[in-house]
């Protein structure tokens, strides 16, 4: 009998990678400002297997997997060891290729703004309307990050924390077409909420944000599926081309971990199966850690491709997840159903987690 291959599923938006001079410093704002308080993993090592991305040569780091249980994907807040950091000559710019901002989830985008200016947090503007009617607006973080908080009902386990976790990105491109079709084909985000140009107020207060941009936000028509599907809950991809200023590639003569953010990653089914998928759509793996891959306590599967101008999209296959770490028990996701979510009982589990603050 022949071997049939499974489907790939993509079961969530895991992670957005931010890279950072020191990784606890960091992940200390995130816990405090944003509630990302259930660690995942927690790890020192040698990144061996990024050599495309790291100078032709391991490099040692040190990466926190963090998580708000409230709903969203995490942050992989990632600390190059042992070299000088690169960072931008100048800020980055509406447009530039790669990842602008990280959008952050929030129930009540007021409550949020006030506990931001109560924290002295930096923020750039206040909540203004998107063109598909939701409130957001942007901040700074202390390393220069900019995050989009974003309107979102979207819930796993409540709590008084006013802020979930990820909701998406903001990605310059260089071809919108293009990039559309890529993300559509590749992740599966083909419903197209609004594409519009022009001049946006509620950019404004951005670095080019005056300028005038093709912005195209993207969503799934098909529900997120999967074990972990139910924490990860929603997301979103923003693409802009800018029409006005030329743009350049955020991570163009830098190392993947320099300061910024990476990468996106999803969490999906069947790996095997998208390799091939990727490799026939034209966008092969550029990195590959093989099925044998174990980081800290947690256990996947993890790959790399390029979109169209170079950005690193991640794919991850988890297989375990520890939850009790003393007791040695962990949800063993690899006989795991992949079109359903796990039951709320075991992923609610996940509460042990909690860390204290770093």
């Amino acid at each position: 009998m022949a071997n049939i291959m499974k489907k790939t599923v993509i079961c969530g938006m895991q992670q957005v990678g931010i890279g950072v001079p020191n990784v606890y410093d960091a992940w200390r704002w995130y816990y405090d400002i944003f509630g990302f308080d259930v660690k995942i993993l927690d790890a020192e090592g040698v990144a061996e297997r990024m050599l495309p991305y790291t100078g032709g040569k391991p490099q040692p780091r040190h990466a926190v997997l963090a998580y708000n249980l409230k709903g969203g994907g995490g942050l992989e807040i990632w600390e190059p060891k042992g070299r000088e950091l690169n960072y931008l000559e100048n800020e980055a710019r509406l447009g530039d290729y790669g990842i602008f901002s990280c959008k952050i989830k929030t129930a009540d985008i007021d409550t949020a703004f006030s506990f931001l200016k109560q924290n002295n947090v930096d923020c750039l503007c206040e909540p203004c309307m998107s063109p598909n009617n939701l409130k957001h607006f942007f901040i700074k973080d202390p390393l220069g990050n900019i995050f989009d908080i974003e309107e979102d009902n979207y819930i796993f386990i409540n709590s008084a924390k006013p802020f979930g976790g990820t909701n998406g990105i903001i990605l310059g491109v260089s071809d919108m077409d293009k990039s559309i079709d890529y993300y559509k084909s590749i992740v599966g985000f083909d419903k197209i909420v609004f594409d519009e140009t022009g001049v946006f107020d509620d950019f404004k207060c951005l670095p080019n944000g005056a300028d005038k941009v093709r912005r195209v936000r993207l969503d799934r028509t098909q529900k997120m599926t999967g074990p972990l599907s139910e924490i990860m809950g929603t997301s979103y991809i923003e693409l802009v081309q800018n029409m006005t200023s030329s743009c350049k590639k955020l991570y163009e003569n830098r190392y993947w971990g320099d300061p910024g953010f990476i990468h996106v990653c999803f969490d999906i089914r069947n790996m095997a199966t998208l390799e091939k998928e990727v490799a026939d759509y034209g966008y092969p793996f550029v990195c590959n850690s093989g099925a044998d891959f174990v980081m800290g306590d947690a256990d996947g599967w993890f790959s790399y491709i390029e979109d169209p101008d170079g950005t690193l999209i991640e794919f991850v296959e988890t297989r375990k997840v520890p939850v009790i770490k003393k007791l040695n028990i962990n949800l063993n996701l690899i006989n795991k159903a992949d079109d359903k979510p796990l039951s709320r009982l075991i992923t609610k589990s996940l509460r042990f987690l909690k860390a204290k603050r770093p």
